[in-house]
């Protein structure tokens, strides 16, 4: 199974970390605090967190009172930023695809992720292992491009504008064919995979899970008055993150 490591292209890794670095994006005002709002209390929880990253919310469970966060990460580059910048005792930092969950046999109380799942190939067999990994009754929340945003292939505009080039509707085309798709993002060739709404859920369903709360986060009118290039959000959210429990 392809295991897509494009965190470690140098120009890649340079692009997004500006982007990460910025004080407004769409991480930062949209997905992070949907993200947020699904967790539960961390005090005393083990936690996995799938696609770590920078280690930024590694650091905040254990801040929050997590006894344990294992972090894991297909980059290395994101994890030398994540044990610089966010280490504590109470964190293990491990280069791990989440292709293979199964080197991992220690449970967890919650396992989370944040936008990583759209660049996963095996979904079910990643999703399998969570199951895996949880302990009864132990939570599974995560983000990810939202399908109607990975259902876009790139060969065609993603809207349609008016004359003065206002966004008037997103262009959809083979929502319902899923699989590999290709686009530009600093590099050429970033690998993402689309699945439909009900894919998405339903794996969830066959893995034993419980659904309590999904949320597709799109901007307020006090959100479009300070930020106006939000409105296509209304549009077509760019996020889709869901909150699963273990049944």
């Amino acid at each position: 199974m392809a295991k897509q490591n494009i965190f470690d292209n140098e120009e890649f890794f340079d692009g997004y970390k500006k982007l990460r670095d910025q004080e407004v994006n769409a991480n930062i005002l949209f997905e992070i605090p949907a993200l947020k709002s699904l967790l539960p209390d961390m005090k005393g929880l083990k936690v996995l967190d799938l696609g770590c990253g920078f280690g930024e919310h590694c650091i905040e469970y254990v801040n929050q009172g997590a006894s344990k966060v294992v972090g894991i990460d297909i980059s290395e580059k994101m994890l030398e930023v994540a044990k610089a910048e966010n280490s504590d005792p109470k964190i293990t930092y491990r280069l791990l695809p989440m292709e293979d969950l199964d080197q991992l046999d220690e449970k967890f109380d919650l396992v989370i992720s944040s936008l990583a799942f759209h660049y996963i190939e095996d979904y079910k067999g990643v999703v399998a292992n969570i199951s895996r990994l949880l302990s009864d009754k132990g939570l599974f929340i995560f983000s990810q491009e939202h399908p109607l945003a990975t259902a876009y292939t790139g060969d065609m505009d993603r809207w349609t504008r008016d004359d003065n080039g206002v966004k008037q509707y997103v262009n959809l085309r083979n929502y319902g064919v899923e699989g590999e798709r290709r686009s530009t993002w600093f590099v050429d060739g970033i690998q993402k995979y689309h699945r439909t709404f009900s894919t998405v859920l339903n794996t969830l369903f066959e893995s034993g899970f419980s659904v309590e709360k999904i949320i597709e986060p799109i901007p307020d009118e006090a959100m479009i008055e300070k930020y106006p290039d939000e409105y296509d959000l209304l549009h077509k959210p760019d996020f889709l993150l869901v909150r699963a429990r273990k049944a």
